[in-house]
Order: structure tokens, then C-alpha cells, then sequence
């Protein structure tokens, strides 16, 4: 053979050499590229208990097992200056004006249509709700409907039913003072955390969002801190007695004065929000204090007379159509102003009223804007009067 025709044959068998070479390692990328991605699932473990725990001890951790799986983790976008405070470690003058800042909440699933019950200041203003689940579902959410007056929203996933577990709402009418409460929340952005305590008080009162306020507060002393809002306060068999909302405290966090919003008032605002986006609520058209014992003397009235004393009927409102009365002459006593010419409610419905608190929570959870309503009212101290009052719709 020729040396040229043995050079010829030797650069034809490198081109071959290559060509096969590019085309094992083509098909070895290729291989690899369709390999399908497997995805671990990412879970909040949940411990079993020993059998040496004690009973109460079982009794907690069961509910927790059963109830952390309806509660969600909520994250938040929104631009700087909404309702929500925004990060409770971030001091917000280090936020640029303008810009986006991030803030967490809680919520809980109320129905298998996706629906989930928060707080209207965790998810006002937001740009995008991220929903957390437990199993490590993470999906976006929308907002159906959002209520100020009452701080309650509710909010909506796109989930199959069957990977939704709701909780059941009690009935905060039959609470009482000692009641063991548990929460369950993501305060300070740690989700899932469940701390315990009793219910300290009830009928107390809050400012909502707007100029009203929200009445027969649910007042507890479990450790609720920034990003429980929105969360459940539970009773022990499980159930929503309400819902954290707000804390008394200089510093933001935990003091052991918790508030939550009634589970009776939630029903009916999460229900309204989902049948038609928004509530309705009655309007009555009077600023009013409760008894004190000025007042009992003033009008020399038993000191176990509880009331709401009247102290301003707003022009042509309800009250003042019906004929409640603004308070009238002033007495001294002891160099305090106290009115002698008041008109006191007792009760509404034949439902006493002891204070403002309950007043307001009545007209909230039981009555719609042109229900008519009976006051008994005191007037004068001298004078029972029984006042039908047609109520209004609450003002913007």
C-alpha cells in the first residue's frame, strides 16, 4: 500500500474516531437531561408521644396533630405604608419609601372549597399571599373578601378538597374565665408553634381598623406575639373560640394580655365575605360610656345598676329618630361633671346590657342595618321607657 493512500486512511479513521466519539457523548447528555426530577417532600414533623406522658399531655399533642394541618403559615408582599407592621424585627425606617417589605400572619382552613380565615391587617394592602401548609404545600392565594370593622378576611386557595381539612368554629357564647386555650400560630415567623393558657377575660372591648369597635373580646394569657394574627385560639376539643388579633404591650411581644376575636362574630363575617364580599352592620347612632359610681350617685341609683350611659345621640341618626336623649344638666360631685338628665340602656331584645362591650357585640353578631330593635332604657333615673329603634347601616 502507498504511503498516501495509508495517510488517506489513517485521518479518514480519526474523523470516524470523533464522529462516534460526539455521538456517545450526545446521546449520554441527552440521557441525563430526561431524567426526571424527583421532589422530596419537605414536612414539619410531628412527634408521637410517649406512653409515659401524662394525660394532659396526651390530650395537647393530640390536637396538635390533628388541628396543624389546618393551620397555614401566611407570607406576605406589600408596599410600605399598609395597615399591617410590617416585619416586627425590622425597624421600618430602615425601609426604602416605596418600596416592597415582607410580613407574616396565620389563618386556618374553614371550609374544603379553600377557604381561610385571617386576620384583615395581615393581608391588607398585599401585593401576594403566599399560603404555607404543613405537608409543604406552598400556593398562592387571593383575597374573597376583607372586613376592617372587625379585623377578619378571608382569603382563598386553589387546592383539591381532599387536601384540605377544616376546623370547626364553637360557640363563644358559652365560654367562661379559666377556660384552657390553646394557639397555634407562626409568631415572630416560626409557623406551627402551639402555646397554651386560659381564658383571663371576656366582654372586653378593641379598636378595630376603622372608628368602631369590636366588642366581647376574648382576653387570654396564652403567649400570643407578632404573626399569630390571624391564627385559632382553641378550646380542647379542638374548635375555634376565636381568633388573635391584637396584645397589650410596649415592646410587641408577649405580656400575657392577648386578645382574640369572638368565633360567633367570625362566622358570621366569614360567611358574609364569601356569600358576598362584604358586611353589613347596623348602626345605632350614640357614643356611650359604661355605669360608674358616679353616676349611681348622681341619680341614687342601687350599686349593682349596669348599663350603657348615652352620652351623645348623633343628629338624626336611629337613637335620636326614636327619641334617645343626649345627656342634659350637669352635677358636682366631688369636682367631677356628672350628668343628672342621661338616658341609661339596660338591655336590647330583653338581652341585659351591661356596658358598651356587650352592646356592641350584640348589634354585630344578631342584627342587620333596618332591623328594629327594643331598648329598655332608663331615663333620669326615675323613668323605665321601652324605645323601638329602626337601625341604620354603619357608615364608611
Amino acid at each position: 500500500m502507498s504511503p498516501w493512500l495509508k495517510r488517506m486512511l489513517g485521518s479518514l479513521l480519526v474523523v470516524l474516531l470523533i464522529i462516534t466519539a460526539f455521538y456517545i457523548g450526545t446521546m449520554v447528555v441527552a440521557t441525563r437531561a430526561g431524567t426526571p426530577v424527583s421532589w422530596q417532600q419537605q414536612t414539619v414533623a410531628i412527634a408521637t408521644p410517649p406512653t409515659s406522658a401524662s394525660e394532659s399531655e396526651q390530650l395537647l399533642a393530640d390536637i396538635y396533630a390533628r388541628i396543624a394541618p389546618s393551620v397555614v403559615s401566611i407570607n406576605i408582599v406589600q408596599r410600605i405604608g399598609g395597615l399591617q407592621p410590617i416585619d416586627p424585627q425590622q425597624d421600618p425606617d430602615d425601609i426604602p419609601d416605596g418600596g416592597f417589605a415582607q410580613s407574616t400572619g396565620t389563618g386556618f382552613v374553614i371550609d374544603t372549597n379553600g377557604h381561610i380565615v385571617t386576620n384583615a391587617h395581615v393581608v391588607e394592602g398585599a401585593e401576594l399571599i403566599e399560603v404555607n401548609f404543613i405537608d409543604g404545600t406552598i400556593v398562592r392565594a387571593e383575597v374573597v373578601g376583607s372586613d376592617l370593622n372587625s379585623d377578619i378576611a378571608v382569603i382563598r386557595v386553589d387546592l383539591p378538597s381532599e387536601q384540605l381539612r377544616p376546623i370547626a368554629l364553637a360557640d363563644s357564647n358559652s365560654l367562661f374565665i379559666g377556660q384552657t386555650t390553646i394557639a397555634i400560630g407562626s409568631p415572630f415567623n416560626q409557623p406551627w408553634t402551639m402555646t397554651t393558657g386560659i381564658i383571663s377575660a371576656l366582654n372586653r372591648t378593641i379598636q378595630g381598623l376603622t372608628i368602631f369597635s369590636i366588642g366581647e373580646v376574648i382576653q387570654t394569657d396564652a403567649a400570643i406575639n407578632p404573626g399569630n394574627s390571624g391564627g385559632p385560639l382553641l378550646n380542647l376539643a379542638g374548635e375555634v373560640i376565636g381568633v388573635n388579633a391584637q396584645i397589650s404591650s410596649s415592646s410587641r411581644s408577649n405580656s400575657g394580655v392577648g386578645y382574640a376575636i369572638p368565633s360567633n362574630l367570625v362566622q358570621r363575617v366569614s360567611s358574609s365575605l364569601i356569600e358576598k364580599g362584604t358586611v353589613d352592620y347596623s348602626y345605632i347612632g350614640i357614643s356611650g360610656t359604661d355605669m360608674n359610681v358616679l353616676q349611681m350617685e348622681a341619680l341614687s341609683l342601687p350599686n349593682n345598676a349596669r348599663g350603657v350611659i348615652v352620652n351623645e345621640v348623633v343628629p338624626n341618626g336611629p337613637a335620636a329618630r326614636a327619641g334617645l336623649r343626649s345627656v342634659g344638666d350637669i352635677t358636682q360631685i366631688d369636682g367631677f361633671d356628672v350628668p343628672v338628665e342621661v338616658d341609661i340602656i339596660t338591655a336590647i331584645d330583653g338581652q341585659p346590657v351591661t356596658g358598651m362591650p356587650s352592646l356592641i357585640s350584640y348589634l354585630a353578631s344578631n342584627t342587620v342595618p333596618g332591623q328594629t330593635v327594643t331598648l329598655t332604657v332608663v331615663r333620669n333615673g326615675t323613668e323605665q321607657l321601652e324605645i323601638n329603634v329602626t337601625l341604620g347601616a354603619r357608615p364608611e
